[in-house]
């Protein structure tokens, strides 16, 4: 078998089909779209249009309100930033800041602040400065004999 011997199996490709190219194609003159109407014409959009009826999306009740001013926190987990500590990428032994956590890859940016949650463990003492925690955060670092200070007292629960 050669290179220029290669080739797809029988019936593995379809040629395709090219519309509106006379009679004798089999899909000539209205090319498969019928006679007349919007839809036969080019530059139709008709998604949610159900001919003037209202359209579903319009009919059913709107629920929720999405607060426009929300702060939306970058979330690091306690086993991800002890991994960065063990891994050398953070200091374990100075302050951790949000700042810190972006420069060393852990977080991409810190958008309203950065919010600490306590999934998986910590061993080292770590003294953390965070925007945000959730309690069994705080608990599970000053367990493990360190410290979380959180900056504002908003954002903790």
């Amino acid at each position: 078998m050669k290179l220029n011997e290669l080739r797809d199996n029988e019936g593995a490709t379809k040629k395709r089909m090219r519309v509106g190219r006379g009679p004798g194609s089999g899909k000539g003159k209205t090319g498969g779209r019928g006679i007349k109407g919007q839809k036969s014409r080019s530059g139709v959009a008709i998604n949610a249009y159900e001919g003037g009826q209202m359209p579903l999306y319009q009919r059913l009740p709107k629920r929720g309100f999405n607060k426009p001013n929300r702060k939306k926190f970058a979330v690091v987990n306690l086993g991800l930033i002890q991994k960065f500590v063990d891994a050398g990428k953070l200091d374990g032994k100075a302050e951790i800041t949000e700042d810190a956590l972006v420069a060393s890859g852990l977080v991409r940016r810190k958008l309203d602040g950065i919010r600490v949650l306590a999934k998986g463990d910590v061993t080292g003492k770590l003294k953390l400065s965070v925007t945000g925690a959730s309690k069994s955060a705080i608990e599970a670092v000053e367990k493990a004999g360190g410290s979380l200070a959180v900056t504002t007292a908003s954002a903790a629960e």
